[in-house]
């Protein structure tokens, strides 16, 4: 298929281009940019892209999938669909499924259903211990081997400070990046939402910040020990902000995300024991909303991913303190993430970097970006597009998210995969 894109701004952080661009893609392959591809008038389709900005393909490195074994939530045909529409070629899937991904078979599993479902392309990452049980290492070298593009626990912190060193040095040996869920559950224990006046006010155990930040600066500590990459995962507290600017100046190899609740939303989210507002870790104080912003800005903070992570109404529906933590994502990721440059606290360009290339440059994936041979992964975002957040619409199986009802700015209009058209609201 030939497909003509004309009249868009392409925003590419990999290969510095921040200007009006036609391109012609072509047998999967973007075949022309430019004065070249506006030169060229045959296409089966012309997109007018007059007014929207255009962009590599999104990657979300933070997704729950729930397949294998918990499909009544979501599958990774219902999931890949849900990326695609939320402008996303390319995610990574964490491995605390049921059948957790701790081997090489669930790992070709679910590259292979992946295939299969062709809305984006997904990258496996497989568990740290066995089970996530947080005891012996699994084989990473094998894992790798199979297609996982990382090691992780998520979902649970690796609580034995020298089997963390250890599976450190280990995964280090493949080259295997670490992403750490950063959780001492010893003070946490029983906690459902932010330890502090809101939980007081409605009766509910708190999870407090010392929670995330020590583990964040165990980890820290431990990527100093090693010379060892870390990722820190979901970053919700303005300690752990600091602690990971701290480590970066000093030269430690330390990287970090946030997802869009957390620069978005705040403790009083609860509010009415709203369950569709409880995530672990939990949404924070104003303090800390003010101080991921600012890590975003500065750059402390190189990646927002969603921690998309869909629940059943029967997981939702119920009491605050039995209610599961988590909110979907990849649908409203993109014009949460926009008002940050409607506010003018970053540019398009910085936005691009941290949901294009800076994941993939962590996960060492490759990242070509718009250029001449470069696999047609595109994003069409129609910035000012006013969008109301309908649940109901979501590809998604699971509808478990507090931006129910709210009007935003920004929207994606078109996704590429492939040179492939996999979602279009042009």
């Amino acid at each position: 298929m030939r497909l003509k894109i004309k009249g868009g701004h392409v925003v590419c952080p990999c290969n510095g281009i921040d200007r009006p661009m036609d391109l012609l893609v072509k047998d999967g392959l973007i075949a022309a940019c430019g004065e070249d591809a506006a030169r060229e008038e045959s296409a089966d389709r012309v997109i007018d892209a007059a007014g929207m900005h255009i962009l590599p393909g999104l990657m979300d490195m933070h997704v729950h999938l729930r397949e294998p074994g918990e499909e009544y939530k979501e599958s990774i045909e219902t999931g890949t669909l849900a990326a695609a529409r939320g402008g996303f070629t390319d995610i990574a899937c964490m491995p605390n499924t049921k059948l957790v991904n701790d081997n090489p078979s669930v790992t070709a599993y679910i590259l292979e259903k992946a295939r299969q479902a062709a809305h984006c392309r997904v990258h496996p990452v497989c568990a740290i211990t066995p089970g996530l049980c947080g005891k012996g290492l699994c084989e990473l070298g094998l894992m790798a081997s199979a297609g996982a593009v990382a090691a992780s626990d998520d979902g649970k912190s690796v609580a034995d400070a020298g089997l963390m060193r250890r599976a450190l040095e280990y995964a280090a040996t493949f080259n295997l990046p670490v992403l750490c869920h950063c959780e001492d559950l010893s003070l946490c224990e029983g906690g459902v939402m932010h330890e502090g006046r809101v939980a007081t006010a409605m009766g509910l155990a708190g999870i407090p910040s010392a929670s995330e930040w020590l583990i964040v600066e165990r980890d820290i500590a431990l990527a100093h020990i090693t010379g060892a990459k870390v990722h820190i995962c979901h970053v919700s507290t303005r300690q752990s902000v600091e602690a990971i600017r701290h480590a970066k100046a000093r030269g430690i190899p330390v990287t970090a995300e946030t997802a869009p609740h957390y620069f978005t939303l705040t403790h009083r989210a609860v509010a009415g024991y709203n369950t569709f507002a409880k995530v672990n870790p939990p949404l924070r104080e104003p303090a800390d909303v003010d101080a991921i912003i600012e890590g975003l800005a500065d750059g402390t903070l190189d990646v927002i991913a969603t921690d998309h992570a869909p629940h059943s109404p029967t997981e939702k529906a119920v009491e605050f303190d039995l209610a599961a933590f988590g909110m979907v994502g990849l649908e409203t990721a993109i014009p949460l993430a926009l008002a940050l440059a409607h506010k003018k606290i970053l540019t398009l360009m910085q936005l691009a970097e941290k949901m294009t290339k800076n994941p993939r440059s962590i996960l060492n994936i490759d990242s070509p970006g718009i250029r001449v041979g470069a696999p047609a992964d595109i994003t069409i975002l129609d910035i000012n597009r006013k969008v109301k957040v309908t649940p109901k619409a979501f590809a998604s199986k699971s509808k478990n998210t507090p931006f129910g009802g709210m009007e935003l700015t920004g929207a994606v209009a078109a996704t590429i995969f492939g040179g492939r058209m996999v979602f279009d609201a042009l």
